[in-house]
């Protein structure tokens, strides 16, 4: 049997990104919704794959996205929760708000779907211990926010010369991507220890064993804009890295990954937005290709399942290496 790779999406709407950027027209909270979730369906149905979607609960307490989110539990994938709010200040927040924001999420998320979820990713890959415990303490199985990479504030600084942030908003992202620090986390799942609260797993996004550099698809998409045979070349050999590894990939998407600022044009000022839809089609089926020729592809509750069956993991102290 081929070894298993999760699948996973964070499922961002336009105002989350807007938001993100400082777009003050977030709070009118536009949605693509309407035009993203058919679209995704269709994809993950003709490759015939499940996987799990990370969902924002602001979007969740809206009646009008409802439909849609039980439309993805209906087609057989998996939910995960992905904060109320979408901030990426999250882990800067009080015990009782950080609390109070993944709660509000799960209601409203198992309210939508009629799927309470057991996992969680932070907004722009921001943690904290203190999240760590609030999931734990709420019976949460495993976190998917740790982007194990040292580059991650050298992207932080790229978002925020593509921004107009003044001190103030650039304080709030300040754990965007996450630290330097992060490069000293495994990319194997693992476990944070919690005191007296039971051990979280915690299944890393997968950047490249050894070289710690990330290759979900937002950066195989910026490489196939300088070369496309680059691009093929730097995935084989991450997944060649994952295989002597003995690593089981998690595979992170975004919603803009699969749509061009031809479809959302309020978008256009994201990187990867130049890049028409069809181009990002046409790299998401030859990466999913490539993937589908080396692993069963599945939902992140399996790779947990499995992670938990194997019986390997290590124990770290969320505290040792807090952002």
């Amino acid at each position: 049997m081929k070894p298993l790779a999760s699948i996973s999406l964070d499922l961002d709407n336009q105002w989350s990104y807007m938001k993100t950027h400082g777009d003050p027209e977030w709070a009118s909270y536009p949605s693509y919704y309407d035009i993203f979730v058919p679209h995704v369906l269709d994809l993950l149905r003709e490759l015939g794959i499940n996987i799990t979607f990370f969902i924002v609960g602001r979007d969740a307490a809206f009646d009008a996205n409802k439909e849609y989110l039980q439309e993805l539990v209906a087609s057989g994938h998996d939910v995960g929760n992905h904060s109320f709010n979408h901030e990426i200040w999250l882990p800067l927040r009080s015990k009782d708000e950080i609390v109070r924001e993944i709660n509000a999420a799960h209601e409203s998320i198992a309210n939508a779907t009629g799927r309470e979820p057991i996992g969680f990713r932070g907004p722009g890959f921001s943690w904290s211990a203190e999240v760590f415990r609030a999931l734990a303490d709420n019976g949460y199985e495993y976190d998917a926010s740790i982007l194990p990479t040292y580059i991650g504030p050298l992207a932080k600084k790229y978002f925020f010369w593509k921004s107009n942030f003044g001190d103030d908003e650039k304080r709030k992202r300040k754990d965007l991507f996450g630290s330097y620090k992060n490069g000293f986390l495994p990319v194997h799942p693992f476990l944070w220890q919690l005191n007296d609260l039971s051990p979280l797993v915690e299944i890393p996004v997968t950047t490249m064993p050894y070289l710690k550099v990330p290759f979900h698809l937002s950066y195989l998409l910026y490489l196939s804009q300088y070369s496309y045979a680059l691009m093929c070349t730097y995935l084989r050999l991450a997944l060649y890295l994952c295989r002597q590894a003995k690593l089981s990939p998690s595979f992170l998407l975004h919603p803009l990954d699969l749509i061009g600022g031809d479809k959302i044009s309020a978008l256009r000022f994201f990187p990867g937005m130049e890049l028409d839809s069809e181009k990002k089609l046409k790299v998401f089926k030859d990466v999913f290709r490539i993937l589908g020729r080396y692993y069963r592809l599945a939902d992140m509750t399996a790779h947990v399942r499995e992670a938990k069956q194997g019986g390997t993991m290590c124990t770290l102290d969320p505290d040792e290496y807090n952002p």
